[in-house]
């Protein structure tokens, strides 16, 4: 992997993580148009440590107040009726579904799952989605409404996202528009689902990420790595940000025509040769 590769993958990693247009499929495809090759599912998932830690420094005070709720409870049964000790249980019980299917589908998701046909092709159809859970979402739900079952449902939306091209953000917010929440609330929800399943899996990855290359896959070195995941946080905080206050006035259609208008292109590249689906 060269420096030029590292810095724009770590502006796309940082620019992408939380938009639902899929961070992973946006690192495959411009891995294959610019740099003709696969930066591969290790380096996507160590870079969204960056990402994630400004999850963490962002909502450092929910966390906080979230995390220490949940342990008081524990013990003291007067505060479980919180909303702060609730969420601390539906973040664990939501992790739970990407948790196993990332285990039980490792290998596919490294190799079969980053198929760019497949990429495309879920960027449209779950385009469509999307748009079908922003017109017929009511919206009627706040945090303070938000319940086990809607924890539950958006952690299999978050399961989804194993597959690149689906996105996270994408799949979380599609679940939470689909059960009557309003936008900022997936947002918000959205956000504290990804804490521990991406912290696990970039953890997890850091030994995956240097090992030899495979053909057609790039190896980084350990500055190109810390570099990509430095800049992949700072881009990823502002994003934050902005995603937020874009939710709270906006619909998501314009995600949705983005997302038709890149899968369809990329399955025109395909169709014509110009990249390899692999």
């Amino acid at each position: 992997m060269t420096w030029v590769e590292a810095i724009v993958l770590g502006i796309v990693q940082g620019l992408t993580e939380f938009l639902p247009v899929s961070s992973s499929g946006h690192l495959r495809i411009t891995s294959a148009l610019f740099f003709g090759r696969d930066a591969g599912a290790s380096f996507t998932a160590v870079t969204q440590l960056g990402t994630e830690a400004a999850v963490l420094i962002y909502f450092a005070k929910d966390i906080w107040r979230i995390t220490r709720t949940w342990v008081v409870g524990i013990w003291d049964s007067s505060v479980r009726s919180s909303l702060d000790y609730r969420m601390a249980w539906y973040v664990i019980v939501g992790t739970i579904p990407i948790g196993i299917f990332g285990f039980l589908f490792k290998d596919q998701i490294r190799t079969a799952g980053r198929n760019l046909w497949l990429v495309a092709t879920t960027l449209i159809v779950f385009a469509f989605v999307l748009a079908f859970a922003e017109y017929w979402g009511r919206q009627t739900r706040a945090l303070e409404n938000f319940r086990m079952r809607d924890g539950i449902v958006m952690g299999f939306a978050q399961a989804m996202a194993l597959i690149p091209g689906v996105s996270r953000s994408g799949g979380t917010l599609t679940a939470g528009l689909l059960l009557n929440l309003t936008r900022e609330t997936a947002a918000r929800y959205s956000f504290l689902l990804a804490i521990p399943a991406v912290v696990l899996s970039g953890v997890f990855s850091l030994g995956d990420v240097f090992e030899p290359a495979a053909p057609g896959t790039a190896a980084p070195t350990v500055a190109m790595l810390i570099v990509a995941t430095i800049i992949a946080f700072a881009i990823g905080y502002a994003a934050i940000a902005w995603l937020l206050r874009y939710v709270a006035h906006h619909t998501l259609y314009l995600f949705v025509l983005y997302r038709v208008a890149l899968g369809t292109l990329v399955l025109a590249l395909l169709l014509t040769g110009t990249i390899d689906a692999t």
